[in-house]
């Protein structure tokens, strides 16, 4: 077996970082427990069929008051000042949307979100990812939700996806800061799985507030996800893609169009040449004037 001790903090760092994106969250308990003693107390209890009663200084003992402590703990209600009820969907939903819709500002908004804390999502992602860039450039681009670089950066498309998303909006004459990046879900889920449709519900007062607040002339979603959830049905970004569709904003429409996400295009190179068809087309827009 490979000790701590044999690797180098390169090595380290990457099983720290496999853990976290496992879900992983502690690697120790508060107090140290000797799980063969417990084992132990355990199976001298069943055959005996009471509590096993052994001597105060042995290590059966003392594992086996530890699982009559943590019995009675979880037995026990906690007292009513710490316990914290969970909030039904439907008064989550309405939490976030008079949070997003008392939002005047980007700002305000960004502040909003970062004190809500009526999703779950919330409570595992080490991050709150907001739209970064330019607000004033007219242009938006929207992805899914974080991913487990953007969740540890606290950057919207960090790491190699990001990267790729550089390349393709410099091939289009864009950067960063001539667009505003953000993404439907601000958290990312564990393990990055689908958020649930409660989860989603929830979110979209936020998402749909950014894009009114920002008035964008134009939006390009990325991927499967994002490009359902402003579309609407099941249909996969293959055929979702490349079309040019309207987006209710407000009392008004912001024309849409949708491709592959980064991601999907590092699993799959070959279908490049696809976004490539999609990106040339939302430059045509954007010279258009959208």
């Amino acid at each position: 077996m490979i000790s701590v001790q044999d690797l180098s903090p390169a090595e380290l760092a990457a099983l720290l970082h496999f853990h976290a994106d496992a879900g992983v969250g502690w690697l120790l308990e508060e107090e140290p427990v000797d799980r063969f003693a417990e084992f132990e107390a355990m199976k001298a209890a069943r055959q005996a069929g009471r509590p096993p009663q052994p001597s105060v200084s042995s290590p059966a003992s003392q594992a086996a008051s530890q699982v009559e402590r943590r019995s009675a703990a979880s037995a026990a209600p906690p007292p009513l000042a710490t316990r914290s009820p969970a909030i039904p969907d439907e008064q989550a939903i309405d939490q976030a949307r008079f949070a997003a819709e008392s939002a005047r500002s980007l700002p305000e908004l960004k502040a909003a979100l970062e004190a809500f804390n009526g999703c779950n999502l919330k409570n595992s992602a080490r991050s709150t990812l907001f739209a970064s860039g330019n607000p004033e450039s007219g242009i938006m681009v929207v992805g899914p939700m974080p991913g487990a670089d953007d969740d540890r950066e606290g950057a919207v498309f960090a790491g190699r996806s990001g990267q790729l998303l550089d390349r393709m909006l410099a091939a289009i004459g864009l950067g960063r800061d001539d667009i505003l990046l953000t993404n439907v879900i601000p958290w990312r889920p564990p393990g990055n799985r689908a958020p649930s449709i409660p989860e989603v519900d929830i979110c979209r007062p936020f998402i749909d507030r950014q894009i009114a607040l920002a008035e964008p002339k134009i939006l390009l979603l990325l991927g499967n996800f994002t490009a359902r959830f402003f579309f609407g049905g099941n249909e996969t970004i293959h055929a979702l893609r490349g079309q040019w569709r309207e987006i209710g904003v407000g009392s008004g429409a912001v024309p849409a169009i949708a491709t592959l996400h980064p991601q999907d295009l590092l699993t799959a190179p070959i279908n490049k040449r696809l976004a490539w068809q999609d990106l040339l087309a939302f430059r045509r827009r954007i010279d258009a004037g959208a």
